[in-house]
């Protein structure tokens, strides 16, 4: 009851501002009457009223490009009932207002819902016959929104040419609700496309204070997240909000590319402050409501601001229109020279002054985005009509009652061509898309809006634009209008925690590329045998390096190996036919075969070394020289110790050197010593046996083929036995350093111990400071040089005296030369 209170009142109001006017373009008699809304005046600030109050829109600024509209629809229907075809003998009629209030201008609205004068509280709409069959517009969405509810509590048709809120699209508010032109959800698809196909992801939207704007928004935010592209500003803006501070905030964040989703005054002030304010090189998309706008393509300075896309519908020639135009503007001259008014009693906003001020050329003038909107949608009303009166070549059924929802049944089934576009509606009420895409070319003196690309969803989704038609500025590449510049080849994109197109370049590290096409967020790992350095975009195989036998220092240590074995074998011999001399047997006697054949035994893992290693020459590379060297030193030990203690020690205990004398002392201790290692070398291999490996983190391009230390523990004990011997030999020979020149062990043995020593630390110092595979060739020159130590310093010299001094191989030599040191030491 509230609700028909607020109508009969509204009603009332509607019969108040009843005035009188000359002969109207606002209404034509007819059998089936069509309702129009057009905003030929635009309201900006409206006050809030607390009672209802009727507006009188010619008050208003007055809107060109709506009358066109206005105009079109008055063709259209002049058109169909000339025709022969379509509603054949039957008239159709039009009632319009000039709606330019979304709050003030209910009148209108309750005079279409209205039956004979009145409007009734409906219990079933089966019967009602309202004052038209179907309206047409409001053409703002916020305006169709506020009236919408009115014709859809009866389903009378709303055949919508301008409003695109996707709101509308939703039946279970609108159920009566059909457009002509796409939502803005089509709309926003082919802003993102663009925006996708010059590869920007950093825009700002702007828009104006309505649900045409809000609705864009919503939608441009939603899809943009699947797209990959930033909002980097947003904006409603009023009518007198501040628009160079608004410029002033997209320049500092570093935006070329501006949306402007706004109704057409909104965006002409974004503008018109653009070009005020001297902003430069944007690029500007622009909704359809101002894409063709002809005003703001004149405006001077235009061409300064960059470079401006518009989205509109498909072009479309309405053949008659401009002999119409024509036709009614001198019709409107006789009948002011004339001064013959025709009087009739008209509703408020059926004025329009300024309608009859311009000229057929401004009219024509004006940007035809929506001359075929208006046009297909009083076709879409008369094409559901015609079906209902089931119309034929003889004429229309008029018998035929025609209710409100009878024709938006009839509109939801059409499909038919008009003009070359099909005309025809899917579950939402939405048309099938067509729209073109226009580069303003403001360039020079013939300024024209050229087609580059186009989109349609019919009878499949095509987009296209031809970039090359684009001329664009500086050195005629596409600007860059990016969050963030592109990553560098080998560089990885880590995102922005504000921005998800926003991003920072990190080079890969070593061992990992950068792979765009595969994914650019990630520096993959190289797989296992490869490597790359620090900002690569591929891998490399890692080199497999070991000692090769053919390699320069291979071979000199090979052939210095192979000499060691043959001089011990040259030293054995001349040894074993010089036995019995003196030379021989101060030497040790037997001892020294053990010692030369400990040698070639120990000199034999040198071999091990070279070529791929495997299991055998893991383990044997090692504990040969381990175990023999072992036995070699224990005879220098035991050597040593002799010497020492027969020219230092006899004396004092005489009967400790004889029990040792007598139980072989010497053998007794290499044998132990040598039986210990024995047990340890097995245990080492045994435990955890010394096997091939790789190392793959010493060097990034190289896999050094490297044997593994096996058991650590029992390894470190056998180096503490050979190192505990080394220091056993060096500090009893060096005890007995002052011995006669010609009978100098201990001073051989002391040279071999320090060339042992030097040798091994050279080593240790080396694998500490070098990873590489020369440390395995540093490994076995320290085992041959240990060798080779003995050798020169204890072997050769005595070789060289038997072969070279014999005077000095005999018994009486040697005697003489104890008995004098004898006597020195028993002056001293």
């Amino acid at each position: 009851m509230q609700w028909l209170a607020v109508y009969v009142l509204l009603l009332d109001v509607a019969n108040w501002f009843k005035i009188p006017i000359s002969a109207s373009e606002f209404s034509l008699q007819g059998e089936y009457l069509l309702g129009g809304f057009f905003s030929l005046n635009i309201v900006f600030n409206q006050k809030r009223q607390s009672y209802p109050v009727a507006l009188e829109c010619q008050r208003y600024q007055f809107d060109e490009s709506a009358y066109q509209m206005f105009e079109v629809m008055r063709f259209t229907v002049e058109e169909i009932n000339n025709s022969s075809t379509l509603l054949p003998n039957v008239s159709l009629g039009y009632e319009i207002f000039d709606h330019c209030s979304d709050t003030q201008n209910f009148p209108s609205v309750l005079s279409f819902i209205s039956q004979n004068g009145s409007v009734p509280v409906l219990q079933n709409y089966k019967n009602y016959q309202p004052k038209v069959i179907a309206v047409t517009g409001p053409y703002e969405s916020t305006t169709t929104i506020t009236v919408a509810p009115f014709f859809m509590m009866n389903l009378i048709p709303m055949v919508n040419y301008g409003a695109s809120s996707y709101d509308l699209s939703n039946k279970m508010l609108y159920p009566s609700f059909v457009r002509t032109v796409p939502s803005n959800k089509d709309l926003i698809k082919i802003i993102i496309r663009i925006i996708k196909w010059f590869g920007w992801n950093w825009v700002a939207f702007i828009g104006s204070q309505d649900d045409y704007s809000r609705d864009g928004l919503n939608l441009f935010d939603q899809y943009i997240r699947q797209n990959d592209i930033c909002l980097a500003y947003q904006e409603l803006l009023y009518f007198n909000s501040a628009y160079h501070a608004t410029l002033n905030k997209i320049n500092k964040l570093n935006i070329k590319v501006i949306v402007v989703f706004a109704m057409k005054v909104i965006a002409e002030n974004i503008v018109k402050a653009a070009i005020k304010y001297n902003i430069r090189n944007k690029v500007w998309i622009a909704g359809e409501g101002w894409a063709m706008n002809k005003q703001l393509f004149r405006e001077p300075g235009i061409q300064n601001i960059g470079k401006i896309f518009g989205i509109t519908e498909q072009f479309m020639s309405l053949p008659g229109l401009n002999e119409f135009i024509y036709k009614t503007r001198d019709n409107n001259d006789h009948e002011d020279d004339d001064q013959c008014p025709q009087p009739k009693e008209k509703l408020c906003n059926q004025v329009c002054d300024n309608c009859t001020k311009l000229s057929s050329e401004e009219i024509l003038n004006e940007s035809p985005t929506f001359s075929f909107p208006v046009y297909s949608a009083i076709h879409t009303m008369a094409h559901a009509l015609h079906n209902i009166l089931q119309c034929g070549a003889n004429g229309c059924n008029k018998s035929i009652p025609v209710y409100p929802f009878k024709l938006l049944k009839e509109i939801k089934k059409l499909n038919f061509s008009l003009n070359g576009r099909q005309v025809q509606y899917d579950d939402n009420g939405d048309p099938p898309v067509s729209y073109v895409v226009v580069l303003w070319n403001t360039e020079g003196s013939s300024r024209v809006f050229e087609v580059i690309g186009s989109y349609e969803t019919y009878p499949e989704i095509a987009f296209t634009i031809n970039s090359s038609r684009v001329n664009w500025d500086n050195d005629g590449s596409v600007p860059f209008a990016n969050c963030s510049v592109e990553c560098k080849k080998g560089f990885r994109k880590e995102k922005d925690r504000n921005h998800e197109c926003c991003f920072n370049c990190k080079m890969c590290p070593s061992n990992t590329y950068a792979n765009f096409t595969e994914d650019p967020n990630t520096c993959f790992p190289c797989n296992a045998g490869e490597w790359s350095q620090e900002g690569s975009t591929s891998c490399q195989k890692r080199s497999i390096m070991y000692l090769p036998f053919t390699g320069p220092l291979s071979i000199l240590l090979l052939i210095s190996a192979a000499s060691l074995e043959l001089l011990c074998i040259a030293v054995t011999v001349l040894f074993f036919v010089n036995y019995n001399t003196p030379v021989v047997k101060s030497a040790g006697g037997n001892m020294c075969f053990l010692m030369l054949a400990s040698l070639i035994m120990s000199s034999i893992s040198v071999f091990f070394f070279f070529g791929q290693p495997s299991v055998t020459e893991c383990i044997f590379r090692n504990v040969m020289f381990c175990f023999f060297y072992t036995i070699c030193l224990s005879c220098l030990a035991v050597r040593s110790f002799q010497i020492f203690w027969v020219f230092k020690m006899a004396s004092k205990f005489p009967e400790v050197y004889k029990c040792w004398v007598k139980h072989n002392g010497q053998w007794l201790v290499i044998a132990v010593v040598s039986v210990v290692q024995f047990i340890f070398c097995v245990l080492w291999v045994t435990l955890k046996t010394p096997s091939p490996s790789r190392d793959e983190t010493s060097y990034i391009d190289q896999i050094i083929l490297i044997c593994s230390s096996g058991n650590v523990e029992i390894f470190y004990v056998m180096v503490v036995l050979i190192l505990s011997l080394s220091v056993l030999c060096f500090f009893f020979s060096y005890m007995c350093a002052d011995l006669p020149k010609d009978y100098n062990e201990a001073k051989s043995i002391t040279f071999s111990m320090l060339l042992f020593y030097i040798s091994w630390c050279i080593y240790f110092t080396a694998s500490m400071i070098y990873e590489g595979v020369l440390i395995q060739l540093i490994d076995a020159a320290a085992q041959l040089f240990s060798l080779y130590g003995i050798l020169l310093s204890y072997f050769i010299p005595k070789s060289y005296v038997i072969v070279f001094q014999p005077k000095k191989n005999t018994q009486a030599y040697f005697q003489t030369t104890i008995q004098n040191y004898t006597q020195t030491i028993s002056r001293m």
